[in-house]
């Protein structure tokens, strides 16, 4: 979940793939692998961006919300002694 830490807007997924298959696209003349290419990376752009919308820990919410109100309020819920585990758990 390093993208989550670097609070890249989930919004910028489908322009980056967009610009990524525009540069294959100069680069080859084969339809097919341009396709496989656009196929391939909208892929990894729909599960990266469901991981971190939907599978953050609550710490990384807080992280990507880039708010430290909500930093603490998902570490302080947390009993003293399971406070790692919580921290660990993917909601």
């Amino acid at each position: 979940l390093r993208h989550v830490g670097y609070g890249v807007p989930t919004d910028l997924c489908g322009p980056f793939v967009t610009a990524c298959v525009q540069v294959i696209r100069s680069l080859t003349e084969d339809d097919t692998a341009e396709e496989a290419f656009r196929w391939s990376l909208s892929l990894i752009s729909r599960i990266l961006t469901r991981v971190i919308n939907e599978g953050s820990t609550i710490v990384m919410k807080a992280i990507n919300a880039n708010s430290g109100k909500q930093l603490k309020k998902a570490v302080g819920c947390a009993p003293r002694g399971k406070r790692a585990l919580w921290m660990l758990n993917i909601q």
